[in-house]
């Protein structure tokens, strides 16, 4: 090899390992201002996500549920930020090693049409799972109607929510799909009490005594944790000429107005027998043909 050979390898050597120096300089640069990145982006997270908590606590009424719908959902959206912003550190990275990175952005992008095309039902499902928890429509535990179909709530996910009946029968309905929702155990619940008796009954001596049953479950200890507000008693909500329609309510905590309002039944039923006050034949015969909307059975 001669001597002008020799000078240029040697060149050739120490320009690479000058490039290879500057470049490991840069990823170590471009690492460290991820991290602080990293660092900045948690404190940030930290903080709406105490924000958000302190401020939808104020107007719930179950301690503690909206904390763990935001930190899930803060969860969720600190895992995407942090996959972004180190997929964005691998490609400058590479590019400072000098591989042209336009393919893989390019490959990137195709690989990315092509899942979107495949996945719309998959993303559109997350999207409303993720509006589902975010709004706090539902919560495991919950008594809803979906869709036309009613059961128990066991789970929610950011792609499916299972819904179980009264048969025992798991029904799974992708979020996307969700048209209808109806929640009967959001923040509070209510038992509507339909009372129909004959036309010429005192309903004044009647309503007292509801005013009175619904005073003495209040005061059991029993009943006082789950009764949100004493019997509400509406009045006369229908008569005839043969009945008369006294309709009530009683307020709960969440899915415990079947437990409240059956014994507010019991004890009513026992209640006009003693004050010798007669039912309607009419509400005997109904009740006969179907079960109360009112008062489904227990679950």
């Amino acid at each position: 090899m001669s001597a002008q050979a020799w000078e240029s390898f040697v060149s050739r050597l120490v320009v690479i390992g000058i490039n290879t120096v500057q470049g490991t300089i840069r990823i170590l640069l471009i690492v460290a201002a991820a991290y602080i990145i990293m660092k900045l982006m948690r404190a940030g997270f930290y903080r709406v996500e105490a924000l958000l908590i302190r401020a939808t606590e104020r107007s719930e009424m179950v301690p503690g549920s909206a904390s763990k719908r935001i930190k899930t959902l803060s969860g969720v959206l600190w895992t995407i930020s942090c996959v972004l912003l180190w997929f964005i550190v691998v490609l400058t990275s590479l590019s400072q090693l000098g591989i042209n990175i336009g393919p893989i952005l390019a490959g990137a992008g195709v690989v990315g049409l092509a899942v979107g095309f495949g996945a719309q039902h998959l993303v559109r499902d997350l999207v409303s799972g993720f509006f589902l928890i975010l709004e706090n429509q539902i919560r495991v535990g919950d008594s809803a109607i979906i869709n036309g179909r009613s059961g128990l709530v066991e789970a929610v996910t950011f792609r499916t929510v299972a819904l179980r009946d009264q048969a025992g029968v798991v029904h799974v309905f992708p979020n996307g799909t969700i048209t209808t929702l109806a929640n009967a155990t959001l923040d509070w619940s209510a038992y509507v009490i339909d009372v129909t008796l004959p036309f010429k009954v005192d309903t004044d001596r009647v309503i007292e005594i509801m005013r009175r049953i619904g005073g003495a479950m209040k005061a059991e200890p029993a009943y006082a944790g789950v009764m949100l507000e004493p019997v509400e008693i509406f009045g006369i909500e229908n008569f005839t000429d043969t009945t008369v329609t006294i309709t009530a309510r009683v307020k709960t905590q969440p899915a415990q107005q079947h437990f409240v309002g059956r014994e507010f039944r019991r004890r009513l039923k026992y209640a006009l027998q003693t004050e010798q006050i007669e039912f309607s034949t009419a509400q005997t015969a109904e009740s006969a043909k179907a079960p109360s909307a009112t008062s489904p059975p227990d679950k």
